[in-house]
């Protein structure tokens, strides 16, 4: 398994490809996703060849946005399928990281420490001080790429949602980021309610 081939490959693939109007659904959002899955991974004690099919999984969970905005997660991992083979990744190997990236999809449903730590990692965000940042990438990519036009109010209040139902699978996801998520929750709601 050539992990830093297939590494070199995405990302090379990514930045030529994917349109600089995915504000959300970036190059940096999927590096993001990788650097949360090794912070994670290492909390979790993941390592070894769990760990580089976890960040094989987590650097092509949104690679299927090159190619459309709908039903990505399902076009990431059938490219991921075509594509490892050429980097000595066995049938096993592919199935585990194409698994991993179908987990992804919302509702997050994880039911193994790897599809946890995927999903931890790629809604990381929601725990951190830039998470106004990305929410609001994300709202302006929704306008672009799904004509989805909200109000700021309406937009909170998908956020105040979100937000509410949304819960980190693992312990350490729970550690660092649960405590200031709740907090941007409330303030979320505050606005609504002023």
């Amino acid at each position: 398994m050539d992990f830093e081939g297939a590494k070199e490959y995405i990302l090379s693939r990514l930045a030529r490809e994917l349109d600089p109007t995915l504000f959300y659904h970036s190059i940096e959002h999927t590096m993001d996703v990788h650097d949360a899955a090794i912070q994670l991974a290492h909390l979790e004690n993941i390592a070894g060849k769990e760990l580089d099919l976890l960040l094989t999984a987590a650097l092509f969970h949104d690679a299927g946005m090159m190619v459309g905005y709908d039903n990505h997660e399902e076009v990431s991992a059938a490219l991921a399928g075509e594509v490892l083979p050429s980097f000595r990744y066995n049938e096993e190997e592919i199935l585990t990281v194409t698994g991993l990236i179908n987990v992804t999809r919302l509702p997050q449903k994880a039911s193994s420490s790897l599809e946890e730590i995927i999903c931890d990692a790629d809604l990381d965000y929601l725990g951190r001080n830039d998470f106004y940042i990305h929410s609001f990438q994300l709202r302006l990519e929704w306008e672009t790429h799904a004509g989805k036009k909200t109000s700021l109010t309406d937009w909170i209040n998908v956020q105040v949602q979100f937000l509410s139902n949304h819960s980190y699978f693992t312990k350490s996801a729970i550690a660092l980021r649960d405590e200031l998520k709740q907090k941007h929750l409330l303030e979320l709601k505050a606005l609504i309610n002023h």
